[in-house]
């Protein structure tokens, strides 16, 4: 396994067992889906300090204000049917042919947990 990934596992853990961790049904199955659809974006740490975040003008999620300016719904709703600029192009493809509702939910509360 390599490190990075290992961290990223050990990290989670850490993360799951603060407050709003306990709103994951599935720490294990989150992480996974964290990596493959989120990570090569906004990181292994939700900052978005990422060749593609960067690219991608990704905002940082571990920043409480940036929280605060989205409603789980709004979260919800960017997941599953993705976001696009005032031009129509896409800035996050929508994953809602990927993960069931149940996943985002957990893909959501996760990203609660990023918030300092």
């Amino acid at each position: 396994m390599k490190a990075s990934l290992l961290i990223g596992i050990v990290s989670f853990g850490l993360v799951a067992g603060t407050a709003g961790a306990a709103d994951i049904a599935d720490p294990a199955k989150t992480q996974a889906n964290w990596k493959t659809h989120c990570y090569s974006c906004h990181g292994n740490d939700g900052r978005g300090k990422t060749k593609a975040g960067r690219k991608a003008k990704v905002k940082d999620l571990t920043d409480a204000k940036i929280q605060k300016q989205y409603s789980d719904q709004q979260m919800y709703d960017q997941i599953k049917s993705g976001m696009k600029d005032k031009k129509g192009k896409d800035m996050m493809k929508p994953y809602g042919d990927k993960l069931n509702d149940a996943e985002i939910k957990d893909l959501i509360a996760f990203v609660r947990t990023l918030a300092k």
